[in-house]
């Protein structure tokens, strides 16, 4: 329930945490990568989840804005989104 919760529904990367919903079009990511910062380097990326307790980064970049997502799971939650990814395509 704490966690960030990645799925994917209608062509949209679905990205649950908390009370929090985003969707994505998946059309629109053009960059899925770790981030070895703490806090992101990007001052507008849209963070999700807390950073401090978390050791790892992913950064979701679109075409209009970056995301970056706070895990202990970002390896897993990484290779989920690049696969919800390369089904779309």
């Amino acid at each position: 329930m704490f966690g960030i919760k990645v799925t994917a529904s209608n062509s949209s990367l679905v990205i649950r945490w908390q009370l929090s919903k985003f969707e994505i079009p998946l059309s629109d990511i053009t960059e899925v990568a770790d981030d070895n910062t703490f806090g992101g380097m990007e001052k507008q990326a849209i963070r999700i989840g807390t950073p401090y307790g978390s050791t790892d980064r992913t950064i979701i970049r679109t075409k209009a804005r970056t995301y970056i997502l706070f895990t202990a799971d970002g390896a897993s939650i990484k290779d989920r989104i690049n696969d919800f990814r390369k089904l779309e395509k």
